[in-house]
């Protein structure tokens, strides 16, 4: 047994139940091994870091593996909840067997937007993704609020016209107020 085996085993049986009761205070049963084994691994690679008396070191390494521990579980349940949202039930109470539904609505919307003039696309999206409203939104655009009204009324209508008809071509608009009047 080499100088570095005797150090790490002796620092082992000497300090493994009062880190192991440390992360067992902090997160239970469940995660404590897990840690525990993490925190020794750690030590093991970097012994030459390892002061003495170690337990000090030890529990802090612990606390940071058990700081990681918890980020990544929280992701994974952020992430599983994300997945569940894209195939929960819609508002209709038909339940979506697959993401890629919801993808391809998504896809819809995109490339229906993008045939509509700029003007459209910038009272919609103040509108839907910014979420102001038309009294705010005809302030960023210059206009009265009853103008707003108007030309978020009239791009809604078109995009529902590229949303029901996406292959066929668009005339383009070269100036909203020609339309306006």
């Amino acid at each position: 047994m080499t100088d570095d085996s005797r150090r790490f085993t002796g620092m082992y049986d000497e300090c493994r139940q009062r880190v192991w009761a440390y992360v067992v205070s902090r997160a239970g049963r469940q995660v404590a091994d897990e840690v525990v084994s993490e925190t020794f691994a750690i030590a093991w690679r970097r012994l030459e870091d390892v002061p003495e008396p170690a337990l000090p070191w030890l529990l802090g390494v612990a606390r940071n593996v058990l700081r990681d521990t918890v980020r990544a579980e929280a992701r994974r349940e952020a992430f599983g909840a994300e997945l569940r949202s894209w195939t929960a039930a819609t508002g209709d109470g038909v339940r979506r067997a697959d993401v890629a539904d919801e993808v391809a609505e998504r896809l819809g919307v995109l490339a229906a937007l993008a045939e509509l003039p700029e003007d459209d696309r910038e009272v919609l999206v103040l509108v839907a993704w910014q979420g102001l409203s038309p009294r705010d939104a005809a302030r960023v655009v210059g206009c009265s609020q009853a103008t707003f009204r108007v030309r978020l009324h009239r791009a809604r209508k078109r995009l529902g016209r590229a949303l029901e008809n996406p292959a066929s071509p668009r005339p383009r608009m070269r100036n909203l107020s020609e339309e306006l009047s």
